[in-house]
């Protein structure tokens, strides 16, 4: 149903309770009475956006940048149409949703699906199916995905309610980064070089750097406009490509409630730490203010990277009680205090925060972690090396170019899609099944690096029964420097059973994991000289793309693919591929 009336829509976001930020493009049509479907159209185009005084031209859905915001509920189905206008190869992906049966619509390129081709179309279908809360969705081909992302909104059915108090308002925060260059340029020159890509020139908050960058327009600060002693839910989402972010509003707290879209036992905290491919809803009360005043919101990264450098500067917005709606002006921020955030390098915090998360874990939401394990597998995290090619000058590490892996194994992108070559049973010279289920090659992972850093290139996937339990240990390594990877799956929330530092020891480590209310992630940091261990039962048939969302290093090789087969029920098998799925 095109063009929906305005009416309608006003009604809806009165209900969901929403500041829109940028109305989605929506058609709804009522099929039962469990939820709803939902119609949205994607027309991926250029469009010029002028950001620190560089007009330049980018790809985006529907000519908005960040791209129009899906709303759902849990239960829904959405229909999206996506037709490419650009130049470049697309593909999009629904980031955290389950899409249980439905792989074909998940979207990374050469996993599930050959990429939409220029004046092509496909349409992503799938339902939501136990989850609420914030995802978000972005291309998955390249590095397109700097500037085509948006928020997915689910919210909890309508004869349910949040387990927190209800929000007054309901506000999206997605943090992102801006390149002057084209991002397709920088990465294409980092692969060619072997050094480390060029650093963005902006982080920005929905899309907008901030008055702290030089040449930004008072136009390009976000504002958060607030009344006093109102509670605001902030839906938290981390689309930056390669830069791990502390926020912090000045003078206030967040109550963090939901972690992936999944429900967190609340805790009160001054700062988030939110990685890229992570969300996170927080509660943030507004004090009892009767003034014009307003407050700096501010994010930057974490980093203990030694692959070069990266982009160390600040975003900010601004929180702005009362506002009589006068715009920003230059003078408008001058003196007021940036929140004090962690410094650049605060591993200790980050592991500190991170072990606050555990699962809400009531009747309503239980903690399903799996109790005992079938299939374990222990898979080194880390950067490692290339040889330069013959008759060419390389810029990595000691004239190699850098490289990055899983148990050693870079992963090498094919040229069609591993999910139709496994469903047709075409998978010979595509992908072989012996991805190693630990190190080949033994090492003191987070004490001195061995002599040999240069890495293995292959497409290998690891083969899953159906409905097994999965407990995988991922350890970082110091080759090259010890750095957090967030590592995201496809397909499947995991438990975060156990982090720790150092090597992980499999006959000490166990002992301390937490079987009763682990978080349930999508994405989880492999911590910077440490480990962390997570549990999941395989219960979606397809090929399920894991990679670092630290985009460099998904570029660099550290990625896998795991193949859950079918189960014996016709509810447990992986259904034919829709007909209009791309070809390569």
């Amino acid at each position: 149903m095109q063009g929906v009336p305005s009416s309608f829509l006003a009604a809806f976001f009165f209900l969901s309770c929403f500041i829109c930020l940028y109305p989605p493009d929506l058609a709804m049509a009522k099929h039962a009475a469990t939820g709803v479907t939902r119609h949205y159209k994607f027309n991926i185009r250029m469009q010029n956006v002028t950001r620190l005084c560089q007009t330049k031209s980018i790809i985006t859905v529907n000519g908005k940048f960040p791209g129009p915001r899906i709303i759902a509920r849990e239960g829904d189905r959405l229909v999206i149409k996506v037709v490419n206008h650009v130049p470049n190869n697309i593909s999009i992906h629904w980031h955290g949703i389950r899409q249980l049966r439905s792989g074909w619509a998940d979207g990374p390129a050469y996993i599930t699906q050959c990429p939409i081709q220029t004046g092509q179309s496909y349409v992503y279908n799938f339902t939501i199916s136990g989850q609420r809360g914030t995802l978000w969705y972005h291309a998955h081909v390249s590095w397109i995905r700097s500037t085509l992302y948006g928020p997915i909104v689910i919210l909890p059915r309508r004869d349910t309610s949040y387990p927190f108090l209800k929000p007054y308002k309901e506000v999206p925060i997605i943090f992102g980064e801006w390149w002057k260059a084209d991002t397709e340029a920088v990465i294409n020159q980092a692969l060619q070089t072997g050094a480390g890509p060029n650093n963005s020139d902006a982080y920005t908050i929905n899309g907008l750097p901030g008055p702290l960058y030089n040449c930004s327009s008072p136009k390009e600060t976000f504002r958060l406009k607030v009344k006093p002693g109102k509670t605001y839910l902030l839906r938290l989402i981390n689309a930056a490509l390669n830069d791990e972010l502390f926020f912090k509003i000045t003078n206030h707290t967040f109550t963090v409630v939901d972690a992936d879209a999944s429900y967190v036992k609340p805790f009160e905290t001054d700062t988030i730490f939110i990685t890229p491919g992570q969300t996170s809803n927080v509660l943030l009360k507004t004090k009892n203010l009767t003034s014009n005043t307003r407050f700096f919101m501010a994010a930057r990264p974490y980093s203990t990277a030694a692959s070069g450098t990266f982009d160390n500067t600040t975003v900010s917005g601004v929180l702005e009680y009362n506002s009589n709606n006068t715009p920003l002006s230059i003078n408008s921020t001058k003196g007021l205090a940036l929140p004090p955030l962690p410094a650049i390098n605060a591993t200790s915090y980050v592991a500190n925060w991170t072990n606050k998360l555990r699962s809400l874990g009531n009747s309503q939401f239980p903690v399903n972690v799996p109790q005992t394990v079938e299939n374990n597998y222990f898979f080194t995290v880390g950067l490692g090396s290339d040889p330069c090619p013959k008759n060419q000058t390389c810029q990595g590490p000691n004239g190699t170019k850098f490289a990055a892996s899983v148990n050693n194994v870079s992963f090498t992108l094919p040229t069609t899609a591993l999910l139709q070559a496994r469903y047709f049973g075409n998978s010979k010279g595509v992908f072989s099944t012996n991805f190693p289920s630990f190190p080949l090659n033994k090492f003191n992972y987070t004490g001195t690096p061995p002599n040999n850093t240069m890495v293995s290139h292959a497409t290998k996937v690891v083969v899953l029964p159906y409905n097994t339990t999965v407990e995988l240990v991922m350890q970082g390594t110091s080759i090259l420097g010890a750095e957090n990877h967030p590592l995201h799956l496809h397909g499947f929330n995991f438990y975060v059973v156990g982090q720790g530092t150092g090597n992980f020891n499999s006959s000490t480590d166990p002992a301390k994991y937490n079987l009763v209310d682990p978080v349930e992630r999508n994405t989880v940091g492999v911590p910077s000289g440490g480990w962390v261990a997570v549990r999941f039962r395989a219960d979606n048939p397809g090929v399920w793309f894991m990679h670092c969302h630290i985009e460099i290093h998904l570029s660099w090789g550290l990625r896998l693919a795991w193949a859950v087969m079918d189960g014996k029920l016709p509810n447990q098998k992986l259904p034919p591929p829709p007909s209009d799925l791309p070809k390569c």
